[in-house]
């Protein structure tokens, strides 16, 4: 279907038998799900785009099979006042009111949660956002603001699943040979996440075959001599919008392998957020049951490496998708 002219909004008209109760659920719940306004009981309201347009003729098709009627139909409001009436109905504050609200009561019960609920408890916030967000048409500072909390939020979980995170520092990352750094002792925090066990297997497998790691309870046990990663203070940490595995890479001039660099890309987002990654969930699901399950850091880093090992292989053998 298309207009001849470029209508800014659609209608949608319908109605339903009334015994069909499954159906006007089932249909409810769609136009929710798009972001529909109701301006009277069986007229729906959204901004005009293609996709939104075949959104509500596939509606309208359900009703006319349910034995209802339905029309779609472009609309232009007749008037300045009529149109920032229309828009007005997309307001979407108060349900980033409501957003928020639940952030700051769930910020409460932090500490009582496990890694395993943490990790849910993250990826639910952010379903919830993105979900208020896409049918944001026309977005405010609530928008903003939300997402500011949202990202301030996500920083204490992660707080709580890594004690001891590090500050981001400014400054220049030196070039740094590898023959230099054969054979040494390199130490992290102990109970190890994300960024950690991604650095120590880079360590590993890119850096200092030879390496032995210690795991620190506080950083301040640092032995003299030691290599420190991953905490303030460390000879490699989070500099500017580098996490310690971005670090290491730039330190040790491995930012030229193409697969490295989208498995970096992951790791940031896991550690401080950021563009989403599509193996990200899968591995932070198998980190999250292995720390659960090991307690100790040596059986964990051996265990991440075979899946960081399987990771590298993938992202040197799949298509780079777009934005990667």
């Amino acid at each position: 279907m298309s207009f001849r002219s470029e209508p800014s909004w659609l209608l949608l008209v319908i109605s339903l038998p009334t015994p069909s109760a499954a159906a006007r659920m089932r249909v409810w719940r769609a136009l929710k799900a798009l972001g529909c306004m109701a301006l009277r009981d069986g007229a729906y309201l959204l901004p005009a785009d293609k996709t939104r347009e075949d959104a509500l003729l596939g509606i309208a098709r359900d009703c006319i099979h349910e034995g209802g009627a339905a029309w779609l139909v472009g609309a232009q409001p007749h008037s300045t006042e009529n149109e920032q009436a229309w828009r007005g109905l997309f307001d979407r504050s108060n349900d980033y009111a409501d957003l928020r609200m639940a952030w700051k009561d769930a910020s409460r019960s932090l500490a009582a949660l496990g890694p395993a609920e943490l990790a849910r408890l993250q990826r639910k916030l952010r379903r919830d956002f993105e979900a208020v967000r896409a049918i944001d048409f026309f977005p405010s500072d609530a928008s903003v603001e939300a997402e500011v909390a949202l990202d301030e939020l996500a920083k204490r979980i992660q707080s709580v699943l890594s004690p001891d995170e590090p500050k981001e520092i400014d400054a220049r990352i030196p070039r740094l040979l590898k023959e230099r750094y054969l054979g040494k002792i390199w130490a992290t925090r102990r109970k190890l996440w994300i960024d950690r066990v991604a650095s120590a297997w880079l360590i590993l497998r890119f850096i200092d075959p030879q390496a032995t790691f210690v795991w620190l309870s506080q950083p301040a046990e640092l032995p003299k001599g030691v290599l420190g990663f991953d905490f303030d203070g460390a000879a490699f940490t989070h500099v500017g919008d580098r996490v310690t595995f971005e670090t290491l890479m730039a330190s040790f001039d491995l930012e030229e392998d193409p697969a490295l660099v989208r498995l970096a890309a992951l790791v940031h987002h896991l550690d401080v957020g950021g563009e989403p990654v599509p193996e990200a969930a899968g591995f932070e699901a198998v980190m999250t049951g292995a720390r659960a399950r090991l307690d100790d850091d040596d059986a964990l880093l051996s265990e991440m490496s075979s899946m960081l090992d399987s990771l590298y292989v993938h992202f040197q053998r799949a298509p780079v998708r777009a934005g990667l």
